[in-house]
Formats: C-alpha cells, sequence, structure tokens
C-alpha cells in the first residue's frame, strides 16, 4: 500500500496540463496564467504626484513663499515651471509639472492671495511626495509569470499593462458522482433506512472555493450496469471525475470494477492512512483523472483536500506552493501504523507561532465534529505518541 508521498507522486505522473485559452481580462479572476506578461512602459510612467499639495523647484535659496502659477490635475499634460518664484497646486495622481522636483501637502502649507507659504517647520526635499518614474518597473520587464493564480493583485498589474485579453489555463470540466442507494437528496422525503446526500455539497463547496466549480454533479445507484453508462458518458465528457463510495471491498462497491471495465488504468488502490484508506485512483484513455473517494464524509474530505484540489491544480498548470507547518498544541496518541490526518482548528502563541489544537472525530462517518474546525494536520506514521510542540503539514479545508 502507497504512502501519502508515493501517492502525490503516482499522482503527478498521471496529471498533464490543460490547454490554454484567451480570455477576457474581466472574465479571468482565478484563472491560471499560461504565458508571461510584460510591462508596456515603465511604472509609474511619469514622476507621479503622490500627495495632494504644491510643486516647486526646491533651490539652494530655500523659498517659503510661492505665486500659485496655475492647477496640474490628474489626467492632464503637464504644466512648465516659468520661475523658481512660482509652483502649481498638483492632485494626487497627477504629472508632476516640468522644472518642479518636490511636493508639499496641504497639511503644511498655507494658501492665501494667490500665493502658498510653507508652515515654519516644514523642511523641503527634493523628490520627496514623489514617486518617480519607473520606480516600480520599467517597459519590458517581466511582471507575471506562467502558473500564477490571477487574483486581485495580479488582475491590476495585468490592467496596467494593457492587456485586454490573457492566456490562462481552460478552465477544466469536473464530475462530481455520489453512488449509494441509501442517499436521498436534503428537501426531499427520507425513510428511517436512509442518509442524506451530504458528500456532494461538501465537495462542490470545496472545489468551489479552490476555483474549480464543477460541471456536473450525478447522484447513481449500486448498480453496475447504470454505473457502466453513467461513467462511460462522464468520462467522454470531463476532464476530471470525482466520486464517492463504492471502492471498499464490500458486496456492493462495484466502482473499481466498472472503472477499470470502462478502460480507465488504475494507478492504485489504498494509501497507508486514516482516514481515507480506500482510496482509488485512475485514468481514462482520454486522459480524465478518475479519483474514487470512500463513502465515510471524513475520508471525502480529508482526501479531496490532500489530494484532489492539488491534483486539480496541476491540471490547470498552477504553481506549486509550500505547504504550511504548523506545531502541535498538546499531545497526541495515533496507535496504527498509519499516516494520521488529524482534524485542528488554529491558534497562535504568545509569539505568533500557528498552533493546531486537536480535534479528533469519533471514526470517520462523524463529519458533524468537522464543524468550525480548520482543517487537518498530517502526522508521522505511527503507532506514536506525537508530542506538544511537533511541527508538522497543516492542510487546510
Amino acid at each position: 500500500m502507497l504512502t501519502p508521498a508515493e501517492a502525490d507522486t503516482v499522482i503527478a505522473a498521471a496529471i498533464a496540463p490543460l490547454s490554454s485559452e484567451q480570455v477576457p481580462l474581466a472574465a479571468c479572476a482565478g484563472r491560471i496564467l499560461r504565458s508571461p506578461l510584460f510591462a508596456e512602459r515603465d511604472a509609474p510612467p511619469f514622476d507621479r504626484v503622490a500627495m495632494d499639495g504644491i510643486a516647486f523647484h526646491a533651490g539652494p535659496a530655500a523659498r517659503r513663499r510661492f505665486r500659485v502659477a496655475g492647477i496640474q490635475a490628474a489626467g492632464s499634460p503637464a504644466l512648465s515651471l516659468a520661475s523658481d518664484g512660482d509652483c502649481f497646486e498638483v492632485m494626487t495622481g497627477a504629472v508632476l509639472p516640468v522644472g518642479c522636483d518636490t511636493v508639499v501637502p496641504v497639511e503644511k502649507l498655507r494658501i492665501t492671495g494667490g500665493h502658498a507659504e510653507l508652515e515654519a517647520a516644514c523642511i523641503p526635499e527634493p523628490w520627496r511626495h514623489v514617486h518617480r518614474r519607473g520606480a516600480d518597473a520599467r517597459a519590458g520587464d517581466r511582471l507575471l509569470e506562467p502558473g500564477m493564480r490571477l487574483g486581485a493583485p495580479e488582475l491590476a498589474v495585468a490592467a496596467s499593462a494593457g492587456e485586454a485579453l490573457l492566456s490562462v489555463s481552460r478552465a477544466p470540466r469536473i464530475a462530481v458522482i455520489t453512488t449509494g442507494d441509501e442517499l436521498v437528496e436534503p428537501g426531499q422525503p427520507i425513510e428511517g433506512h436512509q442518509v442524506r446526500r451530504s458528500n456532494a455539497y461538501g465537495i462542490a463547496a470545496a472545489l468551489t472555493l479552490a476555483g474549480f466549480s464543477p460541471h456536473a454533479n450525478l447522484q447513481l445507484p449500486d448498480h453496475e450496469e447504470t454505473l457502466a453508462t453513467a461513467l462511460g458518458a462522464a468520462l467522454e465528457r470531463h476532464d476530471a471525475l470525482v466520486l464517492s463510495g463504492g471502492v471498499s471491498a464490500g458486496r456492493f462497491d462495484h466502482v473499481p470494477r466498472v472503472l477499470t471495465s470502462l478502460g480507465v488504468r488504475e494507478r492504485f488502490h489504498g494509501i497507508a492512512q486514516r482516514p481515507g484508506r480506500p482510496m482509488w485512483f485512475g485514468a481514462g484513455d482520454g486522459g480524465a483523472a478518475v479519483f474514487a473517494l470512500p463513502g465515510n464524509p471524513v475520508s471525502v474530505l480529508v482526501c479531496l483536500a490532500r489530494y484532489v484540489v492539488p491534483a486539480l491544480a496541476r491540471l490547470v498548470g498552477a504553481d506549486s506552493r509550500a505547504i504550511p507547518q504548523v506545531a502541535l498544541a498538546r499531545p497526541y496518541v495515533f496507535a496504527k501504523a498509519l499516516t494520521c490526518f488529524l482534524p485542528v482548528t488554529l491558534g497562535y502563541d504568545r509569539d505568533g507561532r500557528a498552533l493546531a489544537e486537536p480535534r479528533p472525530t469519533d471514526g470517520s462517518g462523524d463529519f458533524i465534529a468537522l464543524a468550525g474546525t480548520d482543517g487537518f494536520v498530517e502526522l508521522p506514521r505511527g503507532p506514536a505518541t506525537h508530542p506538544a510542540g511537533l511541527v508538522v503539514p497543516f492542510h487546510r479545508w
């Protein structure tokens, strides 16, 4: 049986990035950039006024009083200073007038009768309150790298570079599929022997919050022919399938056998971990990645965060990020010879160190205990008493 690290390697080897497409800038939030982006011009493109006030030339005479020769507004061409005895009123964001090298903010001066006078304590300095041209970037500089997820800062940078279209990864087509005759949708009548279809909503929420909104959400019975028909159609239409249920060793656990019959090559079945030990992974003939997760809700959410979301990030060509490390807030005993995924809430000590407070569940079916937790830590393979202060990887839900 594979270790979690070995499972990571197998999944990574089976995932090939999707193709790219050109998308309007306004529709790129959350997408993955596939081509580098370069500066259109210097940033700022001119010496930029950084405070409302006056601009003048700070010559050796150290003048304290200036004639106001005009107003330099943001978006207007640069005015030119005719005399060192003159100044311009300037607005934040405006071009610094030609001949000026200093800005004094309005809080440090008085303007009356067409003249501006500096406060006694004000000492003007050349280039004070001026954002110099090219201070942030020069024309042609590389601003954004392929693999970046496009958030607010990145899209602002792209807009500043004049890009109306960006090359991004195609959004993956993902199907969420739950199996089981016992499952009933919320809001529908339910019998005493049935349970609500909760996994599908947890999976869809986790994928959406990670930037991977599902394209389909199906519920299938424990019937081989029905499974084969529906899964065959899903493999043709999607880049990834995320299933829950039907992957253990029970009489009605048909999913691995049906997937194999459809040409999905099994890459592994089982990981030496708790919860989520029966997880199955394979790849279809058409390249679709198939993640068949156990049916127990805690196992589903753990496997989803630990394996599926990182694999989907690889699918869209996103940069991999270091996994955060936190310290156990108190000792935790785990008696099995398996890697332990332990739900936790995060806190901080007086030094700002992140501490993980164990919040164990009452088995892998106790998903109610996960409410209010932040994620889970990955404890080294046991059996062991893991001491307080042990630094371990943290995975957010």
